[in-house]
């Protein structure tokens, strides 16, 4: 610059030493600027105090000489120290020029900026918060300086004006949030380490209440809680726990619904550390935000369901994730099921949906195994709700909940503990809210149907428990649910079409209520006989599952459901089975059940005694469909001590095609004759005169036998009969009273016989069929 310009009041001496490349000359020279400034202020001369602040401003330290930069630097602090306490009426023009050199090339003159500052500072103190967010934004900057000198001296300066911070009651909070979470989301470390610093030291000051803006910044903490530097991590982790004592303290007054989806993204995270203090926040959330949390339920499960499959390796995200998701159940009440009508919340702010605000999240494809709930959020995007005073409702999506819950049990990557949690959550819909749930069944129920294949038998469980209640719920009591496949699974899920069964012999006898329920499910509602037809179909279509897995099921579904109930509705079905090998099989699999199971030991008593008319008429449903198999027909008449009517059976075995298939099963029913089952009928054995048609059936199955170790157990058993009249004459035995059963004239065993006849012969065609497509895989005939 030109030094013989007039500058006055400053003398052609101190603008020379401001010049000089010399740092003790410009010292010099500042020194005496500050004497002419001292004497200013004694005048009360204002005009020149300004007029020097603007010539070392705009001469110096916005010169472009590097020398007179330095030297306009040091004489603005100079005036600053001069002018003391008055220094706050000045502080615009004493600060601009300063921050401007904050961007200087030169490390040493942004050095002389930060010490420059740091007396301009030091003497205004608290006179300096009004300008504190262009000083926060210039330190911002410096703290990410390379050289150490420049960085050692914005720490001093950093720590300075922190100390006027905490002393005082005037910070304008409001003024300095936007700046905050505009600067939160840098990426150098540095400057995330100022940031976290910053905001510890806020929270810390009794008079600044950074809860009510922490929505604004709590998605930039959860980022820097990723930072790869372990210090900074570890501060931002304080920050954040310290954040939730306050939470914690002053619950009442959290914005807790403005911070959910902050939450929900960020339990998502990869980082396992952001992870497992999201899902921390999460719990802490629904534990004491309580309902407030319900319209956000989708969201969160979303993000936790996965989590539950986790292993030992992430044990701590699992707990705490666990946690989190009994405590969103216990929220769901039978009030959310009364009307469509939302509850009011006094401290809740209004929201925008947070279906919409999770857009992404939440609308993966579903109703399919290949559907996918992965989602993908941006860290920046705009999850931050305007805050409101106003009540606003709470109210259960359970649109979005279904649909997070269909998706995770329709992705079979999934873990087996998420399909459970997702199980026990339709569970606890249908429970809780049965009506509601009931509108979504249509598009469940499929997969639910499918999930009866899980490999895990737990799994398998819960389904079925799920199904249960679907199946008996007075919810689903309708006059006609509709079809089950619904607009998106018609094609996919033709299987849940009802067959083609005579409707009126399917018609609730006392009105249209369950219309396509079975007469023998009264107690059901109209989704009880579908899943039983859809259930055989399965069986039928999927043999494994029902050599695997068919006994499991229906042994389970006989504890959660009406045994009677169940046996009645498939044996119906069974009769108009047009695949008779499986009619067959399945006749034969429950037949096992029935006889074996400890489940069943009630309706064993019932068939047993064959009292009631409703007993009576079970036994003749079973029997029309057990006649699918000759060997287990014969059994339920040993069951129900139709021992007449088994005896009239045998001798009809003669006319049938005896195969190896065929031997074995009347080796297993001799097998299963010495069981504790079957006591009641070997003590019947002692009474040979009132039992004769027993006797007889017995050597009936004998003769059936070759002489192998079947023959030879039920040989040593009937050589144990005690009395030789077993070998009287026809005469005799006709005179001679039976056990045949005169309490049962509801029974017709001659139509019986002729039915059992029927579907012989039907079998015997089906098998001469095969046989002459050359199908031989079931005619293994004994010759």
């Amino acid at each position: 610059m030109n030094t013989e310009k007039d500058l006055t009041p400053l003398t052609p001496n101190i603008v020379r030493a401001l010049n000089d490349k010399l740092y003790e000359k410009r010292k010099v020279a500042a020194l005496e600027i500050e004497k002419l400034v001292r004497e200013f202020v004694a005048q009360n001369n204002t005009v020149q105090i300004k007029y020097v602040i603007r010539t070392l401003s705009q001469e110096f330290a916005l010169s472009q000489h590097p020398h007179s930069r330095k030297g306009g630097l040091i004489g603005l602090a100079a005036c600053s120290i001069a002018l003391g306490k008055d220094s706050g009426l000045y502080l615009k023009d004493l600060i601009e020029p300063v921050l401007t050199c904050f961007s200087d090339a030169d490390s040493r003159l942004r050095y002389y900026a930060c010490e420059a500052l740091y007396n301009i500072v030091k003497v205004a103190r608290g006179a300096v918060l009004p300008h504190f967010n262009v000083l926060f934004d210039g330190l911002s900057k410096l703290a990410a300086d390379p050289d150490p000198n420049v960085k050692s001296g914005s720490e001093l300066l950093d720590r300075l004006l922190k100390d006027i911070v905490t002393e005082s009651n005037k910070f304008d909070l409001v003024g300095f949030i936007p700046l905050l979470r505009e600067r939160i989301y840098s990426n150098n470390q540095y400057a995330r380490q100022f940031i976290i610093s910053w905001i510890l030291v806020l929270e810390s000051v009794p008079d600044i209440n950074l809860l009510d803006y922490l929505p604004e910044i709590l998605d930039g903490l959860f980022q820097i809680l990723g930072d790869n530097s372990k210090e900074i991590r570890k501060m931002c982790e304080v920050v954040l726990g310290e954040f939730l004592k306050e939470i914690k303290k002053h619950s009442s007054s959290v914005k807790f619904a403005e911070m959910a989806n902050i939450l929900v993204i960020h339990c998502q995270a990869t980082d396992d550390l952001i992870q497992l203090t999201a899902m921390c926040w999460m719990q802490e959330f629904t534990q004491l935000a309580g309902r407030v949390m319900l319209p956000y339920s989708s969201g969160v499960l979303t993000a936790v369901l996965p989590c539950l499959a986790y292993d030992d390796r992430k044990r701590s995200i699992k707990e705490v994730a666990n946690m989190c998701n009994q405590s969103l159940m216990k929220l769901v009440t039978p009030e959310d099921d009364e009307s469509d009508e939302p509850k009011a919340v006094a401290y809740q702010p209004t929201e925008p949906n947070p279906e919409d605000t999770l857009a992404k999240q939440e609308r993966p494809t579903s109703g399919g195994p290949d559907g996918s709930c992965d989602s993908s959020f941006s860290s920046n995007s705009s999850v931050f709700p305007p805050a409101s005073t106003e009540r606003a409702p709470v109210t259960l999506h359970l649109d979005g909940i279904v649909q997070v819950l269909n998706c995770h049990l329709s992705d079979t990557g999934i873990g087996m503990m998420t399909r459970i949690a997702v199980l026990k959550w339709l569970y606890h819909l249908y429970i809780k809210t049965p009506r509601k749930m009931f509108r979504h069944t249509d598009s469940l129920f499929p997969i639910l149907l499918q999930t009866l294949s899980d490999e895990s038998d737990e799994v398998i469980l819960k389904d079925l428990e799920v199904l249960a209640e679907i199946a008996s719920s007075p919810a689903g009591q309708t006059g006609d649910p509709g079809p089950l496949d619904g607009p998106d699974l018609r094609t996919s899920h033709s299987e849940l079409q009802m067959p083609a069964l005579n409707r009126a012999s399917l018609l609730h006898t006392t009105g249209t209520k369950g219309l396509e329920c079975s007469p023998s499910t009264p107690t059901m509602n109209s989704y009880f006989y579908k899943f039983m037809i859809n259930l055989l179909k399965r069986f039928s279509a999927e043999q494994k599952l029902l050599e695997t897995r068919g006994v499991f099921i229906i042994r389970q579904l006989c504890l959660l459901l009406n045994a009677e109930n169940i046996f009645h509705s498939m044996a119906d079905i069974l009769l108009q089975e047009e695949d008779l090998k499986f009619a067959s099989t399945m006749v034969h699999t429950l037949n096992t059940i029935l006889l074996t199971s400890t489940e069943l030991f009630q309706l064993r008593n019932q068939l047993k005694d064959l009292k009631t008319l409703e007993s009576q008429n079970l036994f003749c449903c079973l029997y029309r469909s057990w006649c699918h198999n000759p060997v287990t027909t014969v059994s339920l008449c040993f069951l129900t001590q139709n021992y007449r009517h088994a005896y009239d059976l045998i001798q009809k075995f003669g006319d049938l095609e005896v195969t190896v298939d065929f031997l074995t099963e009347v080796d297993k029913l001799v097998q299963l004759i010495e069981c504790p089952i079957f006591t009641y009928l070997r003590l019947q054995l002692l009474d040979v005169k009132n039992n004769p048609y027993l006797i007889k059936a017995l050597y009936g199955l004998l003769m059936l036998l070759p002489q192998s170790s079947a023959f030879q157990l039920l040989s040593h058993r009937l050589q144990c009969v005690p009395n030789p009249e077993l070998l009287q004459s026809e005469d005799s035995l006709k005179a001679a009273p039976t056990s045949q059963r005169a309490n049962a004239p509801s029974i017709d065993y001659t139509e019986l016989l002729q039915h059992f006849e029927k579907v012989q012969n039907k079998h015997l065609e089906v098998r001469h069929q095969r046989s002459g497509r050359g199908d031989h895989l079931d005619r293994r005939v004994i010759f």
